[in-house]
């Protein structure tokens, strides 16, 4: 697959501009993905899992980078490779299409200190449909972007509960996606004639010109996230089916880690029954797979449950039938030879 160039999509006028897909960047340029179920990525670069491409390069899977709600100019990738080049970011960023509804990106009412452009803050805004992205990103990326933004200064980086955020190019929603969000005067949505004024409906160029007064309030609930984020929070829900379920022999690992209660969920896949006393689960096509999903507690060290799996199995994203995404156990070991475990109603 040939690489697109940056210069087909500029970053100026400000927001810049972007594909009309998700895709993964680096240095060289930038690939379309496809969403992809039963790879372990979710995603696929042409046909190769997205988690090969990126281990071919050096750089880290998508389980061990941070989900953070893009609305500016970031997911431009003229401006990433302006990140490259001027603070140091380094290794492929993949984006992801998400639309955002009774959110919006609105103007701000300072404007940006490197080019007097008015820059753009997140909002509450019921009845807004947007479409945006989600950048994946690893810790050493979301410190790059934490300077671009000026996270403590300008901006915070913080959990949104307001809205919804969902994938375009996959099924899914993003349960309090991280986001960058005004924590100044200066970054608090522009009042014109009372209301705030969304960058979808108004251009740089006019923007410029807006005379009104800064909000109180984004009219966002948040949840500000302190220090660097720690991808095992994101998603804050684990997909369980074998003896890491309720009432199953493993469940205590689990019991102390609930932020709630489970409930029953289907994950599109098969189990195969290893022969002793623990299924094995493989992602794709398939009569489907029946657990439970226990939503956890940010801050939740997954690790002991990770040793109790095994080299076995690895743990990743994934969506559930009804568009949670959660963390699971993947089985990468051969299962040939395995009997199919009959699915569950």
């Amino acid at each position: 697959m040939t690489p697109f160039a940056d210069a087909d999509f500029p970053a100026v006028p400000y927001p810049g501009s972007r594909p009309a897909h998700s895709y993964v960047h680096d240095a060289d340029g930038g690939w379309a993905i496809t969403a992809d179920p039963a790879a372990l990525s979710g995603w696929r670069v042409d046909t190769r899992d997205l988690d090969d491409w990126l281990a071919d390069r050096g750089a880290a899977p998508m389980a061990a980078r941070v989900p953070v709600l893009s609305y500016g100019s970031n997911p431009c990738p003229s401006k990433i490779t302006w990140l490259r080049t001027d603070l140091g970011l380094t290794g492929p960023v993949v984006v992801l299409r998400a639309r955002c509804r009774d959110l919006a990106a609105v103007w701000a009412a300072g404007f940006r200190v490197v080019d007097d452009q008015r820059p753009v803050v997140l909002a509450a805004y019921p009845g807004a449909v947007e479409d945006h992205a989600v950048l994946m990103v690893t810790p050493d990326q979301v410190a790059v972007l934490d300077v671009c933004e000026g996270r403590g200064e300008r901006y915070a980086l913080a959990r949104v509960a307001s809205g919804e955020v969902a994938l375009i190019d996959a099924h899914g929603t993003f349960d309090r996606v991280p986001a960058y969000v005004g924590a100044t005067t200066i970054r608090r949505p522009l009042l014109v004639d009372g209301k705030p004024v969304r960058c979808a409906d108004v251009p740089q160029a006019a923007a410029v010109a807006l005379v009104g007064e800064p909000a109180r309030s984004d009219g966002l609930t948040v949840e500000a996230i302190t220090g660097a984020p720690d991808p095992a929070d994101f998603p804050g829900a684990l997909f369980v089916y074998g003896t890491l379920r309720p009432g199953r022999s493993h469940w205590h690992l689990l019991a102390d880690h609930a932020a709630g209660p489970p409930r029953g969920a289907r994950l599109a896949g098969s189990l195969y029954d290893t022969g002793f006393g623990y299924p094995a689960m493989v992602l794709g096509d398939g009569p489907g797979v029946t657990g439970s999903v226990v939503p956890i507690h940010y801050g939740t060290d997954l690790s002991a449950i990770d040793d109790y799996e095994g080299d076995e199995y690895k743990r990743v994203r994934v969506v559930l039938e009804d568009g949670t995404l959660a963390w699971t156990y993947v089985w990468i070991a051969p299962f040939d030879g395995m009997p199919l475990v009959p699915p569950m109603e």
